[in-house]
């Protein structure tokens, strides 16, 4: 039996990476539709957001956060801060809100269709029997 938990572990684990992993994007558009940030702030928003479900470190951020500024999905300036150096803030361009939108609307309110709906609450309502 503990060789089946740890490979029902090891599958949560590995697919909970892959969706977490995808949904990066979301959760850094979403904080920056909330308000203009730097990437350090971006990280705790992100954690605080999502509950702890997802983090990512400075570099992840930074990485995602050149790659949107390519696409022309985030704008960014560099502005004075009261305790240390300037500070590279980003906000979401018009672009980054359309992208933002398309993606809740074919992703996320997906789950508000009472069939969807319905499906969810029926696999959440059935009792599990670990074989």
């Amino acid at each position: 039996m503990a060789m089946i938990d740890k490979s029902f572990d090891d599958l949560l684990a590995t697919w909970e990476g892959n969706y977490k992993k995808g949904l990066l994007t979301f959760w850094l558009l979403l904080v920056l539709h909330e308000q203009e940030s730097y990437a350090f702030e971006m990280s705790r928003k992100v954690t605080d957001l999502s509950r702890g479900t997802v983090s990512a470190d400075e570099k992840s951020i930074y990485r995602a956060l050149n790659r949107f500024e390519g696409l022309g999905l985030v704008e960014s300036s560099w502005r004075d801060s009261s305790i240390g150096p300037k500070r590279r803030y980003y906000r979401m361009s018009g672009m980054g809100l359309a992208l933002l939108q398309a993606f809740i609307e074919r992703n996320l309110l997906l789950f508000k269709d009472p069939g969807v709906d319905e499906s969810v609450r029926a696999v959440m309502e059935t009792e599990a029997v670990p074989e």
